[in-house]
């Protein structure tokens, strides 16, 4: 057997070992397509075969069960690396087994398996290597266990906890470092906590998430501008933060996150209504190497955000959905003054015109993807020709109104703007009423 056979064997996806070669050489076993016809009753026995595991990962395979999970933490004392998004199935019972018997992992990826405090204390206190943490829809997970993780899980780069809607701030690193002696002074006395989880004292850590990279806490919606202060002290060196669909957060949140400064390159704050212009100019003015934003549904937001945000040199990925105050002076804004953007998503800002988004895609060369649903004068004879496919989910009115310009298209939708534009021109020159085409036909009738 040749090396580039055996390099090849090491590496299996989408199927299962066939002989007692692979079954020896296989260190990666990758099941992500969920028609590949693998099923868990197939999965279990591999699992003790192959003893030379070092990542799994089990995404394609909805219906894993504690069983194989056990096997696999029994018979592999290489296993690095473990991904069982989507595997509902999969309880604490075999969590815990893994934590016992495993080496210390360097990743894992639990979105969507339902766990308990328990299991997630055990897995920050005994994987200590841990360099990426994925728990997402973690509807039990409270803020006793996701203290556990900042406390010891040191190493991290990567750490998401979307969609856990227990979370509140005492989850996360308070914003002191040490407890400050309260005076003798009378003070009213605070308001009577709802739960023994309010009674939690802030979490002071003496140590800095310095490795930290990427954090995502979107749709966590009980927390605060007091949470973000204490993310930024603790974990000062972020990339990439997001914090889409937590309705509480202010302007004072958005200053917090401007103290990442040159760190910061990734910023999520999509579905956060209480932020204003004040905060993103703070943001803008601070963090010069941003290079995605999502401000969709921020609806406070005027085209004063976007002249601040266009001066970012660097900015490639800008989403402004559903930021109805936005005018056709923001897009001209853009157009001449962000040659680096690339992917620009306006949908449902209802005082573009035509007239601004065709200036944009004919200044910014580098733009690939355009997004303009439900902008009126996206609604122009001819424009929809040069549309992506709407999904198959939409319904027939959402389909009529979808407009997403991807790769050749929108040059193709510059040339029949300019072509249009011409047309005008000339129509105007010979006193003749303008009629929009839908083809490219230079005709005036």
């Amino acid at each position: 057997m040749n090396r580039p056979d055996v390099e090849d064997m090491k590496r299996i996806v989408d199927r299962l070992p066939q002989t007692e070669s692979e079954r020896r050489i296989v260190r990666h076993l990758v099941i992500r397509d969920p028609n590949c016809g693998v099923s868990d009753e197939w999965v279990a026995p591999e699992m003790i075969f192959c003893r030379q595991l070092e990542s799994v990962v089990l995404s394609g395979v909805t219906d894993t069960s504690d069983k194989t999970i056990v096997h696999l933490a029994r018979e592999n004392s290489n296993i690095q690396g473990l991904d069982l998004t989507g595997c509902k199935y999969v309880t604490d019972v075999s969590i815990m087994e893994l934590v016992a018997k495993t080496p210390p992992l360097q990743w894992l990826q639990l979105s969507g398996v339902v766990l308990t405090d328990a299991s997630v204390s055990a897995i920050a206190k005994t994987f200590p290597k841990l360099v990426e943490l994925e728990l997402n829809d973690q509807p039990l997970m409270t803020a006793v266990s996701v203290r556990d993780i900042w406390s010891y899980s040191r190493k991290l780069r990567t750490l998401t906890l979307a969609r856990s809607p227990q979370l509140t701030d005492s989850s996360l690193p308070s914003p002191i470092k040490t407890l400050t002696p309260q005076s003798s002074g009378e003070k009213p006395l605070p308001a009577r906590p709802h739960t023994w989880l309010d009674q939690l004292p802030p979490l002071i850590l003496r140590h800095t998430a310095i490795d930290l990279r990427v954090l995502d806490l979107s749709h966590c919606p009980k927390l605060t501008d007091a949470g973000v202060e204490g993310i930024v002290v603790h974990a000062p060196l972020l990339r990439s933060l997001a914090l889409t669909g937590c309705p509480n957060l202010t302007d004072k949140a958005v200053e917090s996150i401007s103290k990442l400064g040159l760190h910061l390159g990734s910023l999520t704050l999509a579905h956060c209504p209480r932020i204003t212009d004040n905060g993103i100019v703070s943001l803008a003015r601070s963090c010069t190497e941003l290079r995605s934003v999502d401000l969709a549904f921020c609806r406070q937001l005027t085209d004063m955000a976007v002249f601040e945000l266009a001066s970012l040199e660097h900015i490639h990925r800008l989403v402004l959905v559903r930021v109805p105050k936005l005018t056709d002076n923001a897009i001209y804004f853009l157009a001449d003054h962000t040659p680096s953007l690339e992917r620009l998503h306006l949908s449902y800002c209802d005082r573009i015109t035509l007239k601004s988004l065709h200036h944009l895609v004919r200044t910014c060369k580098r733009l690939v993807h355009l997004t303009a649903t439900g902008v009126p004068g996206a609604k122009r004879t001819g424009v929809g020709r040069f549309s992506d496919t709407p999904p198959a989910d939409l319904d027939p009115d959402q389909k009529s109104v979808f407009r997403a310009f991807s790769g050749p298209n929108v040059a193709a939708l510059c040339k029949f703007l300019d072509k249009e534009k011409l047309r005008r021109e000339q129509a105007e020159a010979q006193n003749i009423p303008f009629v929009a085409r839908s083809d490219d036909s230079m005709d005036l009738y």
